[in-house]
């Protein structure tokens, strides 16, 4: 009976680590914004305030992927994917330049919003798929900044 009792009370004090332990889904980000990484793609949780009329609401605490962007690039915009393709600004107006939209229509399903400063160009991610939905948003990024 005695080491029964030991095995209970070893068991209970260890499950809190249990805890600790990412889950499938933890480890797989974190693989993911390593890689980001190493392709000269920075990352970082960013909390963001989404349109009212967005059919699904994103998460408020967002992955958001940035790259810095070249000198001389004044231009600055903002879109969000209502439905895998279809980006609107946030007048619900679609993207009207048809060679930026190509570029957006490349983008993995689950990216929510792109957006481009003066300063740099950002992009928020579910962070679903495998390396080629990375390699997709790294190759927009890179292009675009």
């Amino acid at each position: 009976m005695t080491p029964w009792i030991l095995l209970v009370l070893l068991a209970f004090a260890l499950s809190p680590l249990a805890w600790l332990v990412p889950s499938r889904r933890q480890r797989g980000q974190m693989d993911v914004r390593l890689q980001a990484r190493r392709l000269g793609v920075a990352m970082q949780l960013s909390r963001q305030e989404w349109p009212h009329w967005l059919a699904r609401q994103p998460p408020g605490t967002c992955p958001q992927y940035h790259r810095a962007r070249r000198r001389g690039q004044q231009d600055s915009w903002c879109y969000w994917q209502t439905e895998p393709g279809q980006w609107l600004n946030k007048w619900r107006e679609p993207c009207a330049d048809e060679a930026l939209l190509a570029h957006l229509r490349k983008l993995p399903a689950d990216v929510f919003k792109v957006e481009a400063t003066a300063q740099m160009l950002a992009l928020c991610w579910g962070e679903r798929g495998e390396t080629e939905a990375l390699q997709r948003v790294v190759d927009f990024l890179q292009e675009k900044a």
